[in-house]
């Protein structure tokens, strides 16, 4: 009797087929009902549906050029002009359209970015230890420590004419300490999991294990941490804007206020110039911190609203049969 050992020097794989697959689809498809199940969440991807769409479709939905001039300065809402026409003869709608595309576009770089940073420090410092995580927890300890809007409007004021990537840059450099400490916080707790022993165990990279093994698993943190730099980032960069920091020469909502500002458009008879961006400012925030809530039921159970249990009535003996009532009454 022979027994077959062509196999027994393969290397074993403790980790189950599908297994990473399976815990990506979950983590996934708990983030989806969560927004689908929450009003608030719901209604907060809806907002922001509606400012990408129009970001994307800008051409489509703007009537003029929004540099264009000429059309009549200081013209109240109309037909022709919704929002009337600024001092220099500019539709005001045409100007809210397009500056849609350089809000959302900061909003998402500065989210990505800031969010990259925070969690690659915070995963590797916690996962390697020793002198590295005292290194890279020293260094974002130092980046919590500054204060960030005077270094945000120092740094603004010598690259007034740069593009919005550097803006980008700028304001994710100062936004991703806080989000470090919590991706390390999350991270000691998975240090000592099975399905991080089996990734040693089959001799994977670090990089790889923080990246597909760790990151993965903090789904909720990860999105919660992006819409948080993102409101961050829109707000930022509208501040530097209004003040007269940044790239004011662009279409957009911070540009937009800080014009509206110098020409007196409350006093003046042109309110919406000053007031239309400051709304969808808002609201662009307001529609990030509402998605804000699925993400944090999802990563904290302890936030998950109760579910409502089925009121049970009184309960009632058992029923005698029609027959057994009507053969007793005829035998009476």
């Amino acid at each position: 009797m022979t027994t077959d050992t062509t196999n027994l020097d393969a290397p074993i794989d403790a980790t189950p087929p599908g297994h990473g697959r399976d815990r990506h689809r979950g983590a996934i498809g708990n983030l989806l009902h969560s927004i689908a199940g929450n009003p608030k969440a719901l209604t907060g991807a809806i907002i922001l549906g509606v400012f990408v769409l129009v970001g994307i479709f800008a051409p489509l939905i703007a009537p003029y050029d929004p540099q264009i001039t000429g059309l009549g300065q200081g013209v109240g809402p109309s037909g022709d002009h919704l929002l009337g026409t600024t001092s220099y003869g500019q539709d005001i709608f045409s100007q809210l359209v397009y500056g849609t595309r350089q809000s959302l576009l900061i909003a998402f770089l500065v989210g990505g970015v800031a969010t990259v940073v925070s969690a690659l420090v915070g995963v590797a410092a916690a996962y390697v230890g020793n002198l590295p995580d005292h290194l890279l927890s020293l260094l974002t300890d130092i980046f919590l420590v500054l204060p960030s809007l005077p270094l945000l409007i120092v740094i603004s004021s010598y690259i007034r004419q740069s593009g919005v990537m550097v803006m980008v840059l700028v304001i994710a450099v100062t936004s991703w300490a806080y989000g470090a400490r919590q991706f390390r916080a999350q991270a000691l707790s998975l240090r000592n999991r099975e399905f991080l022993e089996a990734a040693r165990v089959r001799g994977e990279r670090t990089s790889y294990t923080i990246v597909f093994e760790i990151l993965p698993t903090m789904s909720g943190l990860l999105v919660a941490n992006f819409l948080g730099a993102a409101v961050y980032g829109v707000l930022a960069v509208a501040g530097l804007q209004f003040i007269g920091l940044g790239d004011i020469s662009s279409i957009s909502w911070g540009s937009m206020m800080h014009w509206a500002e110098n020409n007196e458009a409350l006093q003046a008879g042109t309110p919406l110039w000053d007031l239309a961006p400051g709304l969808c400012i808002a609201l662009l925030g307001a529609s990030f911190s509402l998605i804000n809530y699925a993400f944090d039921e999802v990563s904290n159970p302890a936030l998950r609203p109760p579910r409502r249990r089925r009121k049970v009535g009184p309960t009632r003996g058992p029923r005698t049969p029609r027959r057994r009532l009507e053969g007793a009454e005829t035998t009476g």
